[in-house]
């Protein structure tokens, strides 16, 4: 079939050849349309508008930075919703507000169309290797409909519930990955503090009870010269979901402590001037209060 895919960036680059490589034909759109020019190589189609892209096709994918980012593309004046013929599905990816998530569906509901909150979870490391997950919130027999082009994309797709509960799942899910990470650049700092080289206690780390899949790919780049020139997610994207779980915490009177934690660790990072880094780089911070040079 025709697939729409609005928003190309580091992640939806790494989608639409998933979605070609499985036999559909996928109509591109990104805000600066130079970053598309290697998939359109590839044989992805280009659209000037996303509700260009919407008019073209069954299903249009979105993958963006924020709530306003999604709803100027799926409600705007050229917005997805003025191309999507009745019937048709909108999926989108991002990180978002679960009640904004819900308000673009009760639109497209509206109008006779599906959305579905799909947001991905990993990283474009657990992209590119094929072990993505996606979650999904909204009409069951729609999420049915779609489930085989989601597992184009990760091997993972699970249905979670009702429109919104799928992007609320995934704030849950990325408070955990933070509180995680923030928690083994600790563990790190305090080993050094004691004497132990840096690469004994990541090797030490990584072969305990406690190791992940998430400190495995990024913990390396606590070392020396390893931190990516790109990061995975910098400080600033990381605490973006951040603020949107304590938002949601707060909406809700629910205690998240080790959230609330972990995000003061990130604004410690913009402090000291390491907020271009992946969030890794809160071991940094953790060394210098340890009184430890870099």
């Amino acid at each position: 079939m025709k697939i729409g895919f609005v928003g190309l960036g580091a992640m939806g680059e790494l989608i639409v050849p998933r979605l070609m490589n499985g036999g559909h034909e996928v109509i591109g759109w990104n805000r600066t349309k130079s970053r598309a020019e290697p998939l359109m190589k590839q044989g992805m189609g280009w659209a000037d508008t996303p509700s260009a892209v919407a008019a073209q096709c069954e299903i249009v994918f979105c993958i963006v930075t924020d709530g306003n980012a999604v709803k100027s593309i799926a409600l705007g004046e050229d917005g997805v919703i003025k191309g999507l013929k009745p019937g048709g599905v909108f999926i989108d990816m991002s990180t978002i507000a679960p009640s904004v998530s819900t308000e673009i569906a009760s639109e497209f509901q509206a109008h006779g169309m599906f959305m579905l909150d799909a947001p991905i979870s990993g990283s474009p490391v657990t992209v590119t290797n094929g072990d993505a997950s996606i979650m999904v919130g909204g009409d069951e027999a729609t999420y049915e409909r779609v489930r085989d082009v989601l597992l184009l994309i990760g091997p993972k797709v699970m249905y979670i519930g009702e429109s919104g509960q799928a992007v609320h799942m995934k704030l849950a899910v990325n408070s955990l990955l933070m509180v995680e990470v923030i928690a083994f650049g600790e563990a790190v700092a305090l080993a050094e503090k004691g004497g132990v080289k840096r690469d004994v206690a990541l090797d030490a780390i990584l072969k305990s009870v406690a190791a992940s899949p998430v400190i495995g790919y990024r913990g390396p780049f606590i070392l020396d010269g390893q931190m990516p020139e790109v990061p995975l997610a910098d400080v600033t994207l990381q605490q973006k979901d951040m603020l949107l779980v304590l938002n949601l915490a707060r909406e809700l009177g629910c205690h998240v402590p080790l959230a609330a934690n972990a995000n003061e660790m990130m604004n410690a990072c913009r402090g000291m001037g390491v907020d271009h880094n992946d969030f890794v780089v809160a071991h940094r911070v953790y060394r210098r209060l340890g009184g430890m040079d870099e």
